[in-house]
């Protein structure tokens, strides 16, 4: 019998991204406010453009919070220091943040959905973080590209890049990587060529390497139209929550409807998106199924979710009836029994403005539960 090749692409972007970091700006935000008030009540809106910081949305706490002070932080700990780039911390800064709705308020009082959200969740266990491989390792290289800058390895990297892969698969099955491109800002004292050689050498091969992959240097693009040197928002604009692909499956999975960044956890987006994958993972790592996906909906003010669905695509190694049970046993999934269950008021956000909001074990989301 012939065996079935197919090709998956996933891609990243490192932390310097203009939407990342608007994302690590809404975050900060967040964290910022949960610190002071496990009850605070935030949904952020970050917009960064050329020598501007924009921040709009609401937000709902006793928390004393400098605003300015957190975003201007937040962007030189990304790197912009250098204002010839066009943006950095000392950019522009504009808030046009407010209180929230009262006519929103009214369903998270009574403990129920900020808003209305379709959820999924997904695990497999093609790789040890329960994710796909594709998304894995394009995270693995935009990580990469940032630990090199920032260690010193690549000083002369400049924050933002991104990452691609095309992973093979044989019978449904990761069978190598065929492709990787990757694209970052650069001092422009150096040649495409050298920079080329050295994320071959200190990115692409030992991410590879750590799955056991490797490919030669005429399948790695490097800046594919010949030059990148100015990073960041001056070239390209960034807002929060643009990137919800990358921030989730890496689109081998189904997308929500919503975005997770400068959301507090009443936000189903953010914590129905959790919980789904929490139990996703759970059902792939108790060895129920090799793939699982998790579907939840609820609507405005309602403390429970209209939507519970579980598929497993054929590869159940048990009744869907016990995967159901187990499921049910593994978390509440109302509002509340998320937030509760997960301990999510609490400041743990800005770690997941980058390289994926899934697959970090520290995450309570990620926890397998024993038994």
């Amino acid at each position: 019998m012939s065996k079935k090749l197919t090709q998956f692409a996933s891609e990243s972007v490192a932390s310097g991204h203009p939407d990342k970091v608007a994302d690590a700006i809404s975050d900060a935000v967040l964290d910022r406010a949960l610190e002071q008030d496990k009850q605070a009540r935030v949904a952020i809106e970050t917009l960064v453009a050329h020598e501007s910081i924009t921040l709009a949305g609401e937000l709902t706490t006793t928390a004393k919070l400098d605003l300015e002070a957190i975003a201007r932080q937040t962007v030189k700990k990304l790197g912009y220091i250098d204002p010839t780039w066009g943006f950095s911390d000392k950019s522009k800064f504009v808030s046009h943040v407010h209180q929230q709705s009262p006519e929103i308020a009214i369903g998270v009082d009574n403990e129920g959905a900020g808003d209305q959200g379709i959820l999924f969740g997904y695990a497999t266990n093609e790789t040890p973080e329960y994710l796909p491989l594709p998304i894995v390792m394009a995270h693995k290289l935009t990580k990469g590209l940032d630990n090199s800058r920032e260690t010193g390895l690549l000083p002369h990297l400049r924050p933002d890049g991104k990452a691609q892969v095309v992973v093979n698969y044989v019978d449904g099955k990761p069978a190598g990587v065929d492709h990787v491109t990757i694209a970052v800002p650069h001092h422009e004292s150096l040649s495409l060529e050298r920079i080329k050689q050295d994320i071959y050498k200190s990115v692409v091969s030992p991410a590879l390497e750590e799955y056991g992959y490797h490919i030669g240097e005429k399948h790695l693009i490097v800046n594919g139209t010949g030059a990148w040197h100015i990073p960041g928002p001056s070239s390209d604009a960034g807002l929060t929550g643009r990137k919800i692909v990358v921030d989730g499956y890496g689109g081998f999975a189904r997308v929500g409807g919503g975005a997770f960044s400068g959301k507090d956890p009443s936000k189903v987006d953010r914590s129905g998106a959790y919980a789904s994958r929490y139990i996703a993972k759970n059902i792939v790592a108790k060895g129920y199924a090799e793939q699982a996906e998790v579907r939840l909906a609820y609507y405005i003010g309602g403390t429970s979710p209209v939507q519970f669905e579980i598929e497993t695509f054929g590869s159940e190694t048990v009744k869907h009836e016990t995967i159901r049970k187990y499921a049910e046993t593994l978390l509440d999934l109302s509002v509340k029994g998320i937030i509760d269950g997960l301990d999510l008021r609490r400041p743990i956000y800005s770690q997941t403005s980058a390289y994926g909001h899934f697959g970090k074990n520290e995450l309570p989301w990620e926890k397998i539960v024993n038994n």
